[in-house]
């Protein structure tokens, strides 16, 4: 009876240390998060442009933002899940004031408002990404930040150019 409580416990400090070497790192739960709050935010964001903007430029590229970032955060949700990640459902504090800021723009002021808040952000999503994709320990969001980084990337240089247009 005592060797089988020893043989016991051995099983479960095993199995023990084979989750701790399987949990995902803190690193890649705070790129999970971010990257999946900075797509909600970017949809939100483009489903107000399509409301509020003026400038077809402008409501295109939100258009674009809306159907990119919708797929991006569908493949994220399918990678976090593979790694047993539960995604944040909103944005951050932060993000919800910038929120708030832009809903109160109108016109050609909302349009340049949008635009340098998109170069805002995908600056930082860019960032956020490349981390990922060139340190990431794990497999499903690594491979996802690598996927997806060129569209950021893309989305970046796409703001910067409407930027410098409405200026």
């Amino acid at each position: 009876m005592k060797n089988l409580s020893i043989a016991t416990f051995a099983v479960l400090a095993v199995s023990s240390m084979s989750v701790a070497f399987s949990a995902v790192s803190t690193e890649d739960k705070t790129f999970a998060t971010q990257a999946a709050q900075a797509g909600i935010a970017e949809v939100a964001a483009g489903e107000l442009a399509g409301t509020k903007a003026t400038n077809e430029d402008v409501k295109a590229f939100a258009d674009k933002m809306v159907r990119d970032h919708s797929a991006a955060n569908a493949d994220l949700q399918d990678a976090a899940a593979k790694s047993s990640i539960v995604l944040p459902a909103d944005v951050s504090i932060e993000q919800k004031a910038a929120a708030e800021r832009l809903s109160t723009f109108i016109g050609a002021e909302f349009d340049h408002a949008y635009v340098e808040q998109m170069v805002k952000d995908h600056t930082d999503a860019v960032n956020l990404f490349r981390t990922e994709a060139a340190g990431g320990k794990d497999a499903n969001l690594k491979a996802f930040a690598q996927k997806t980084l060129p569209t950021i990337e893309m989305h970046l240089e796409m703001a910067k150019k409407l930027d410098r247009a409405n200026k």
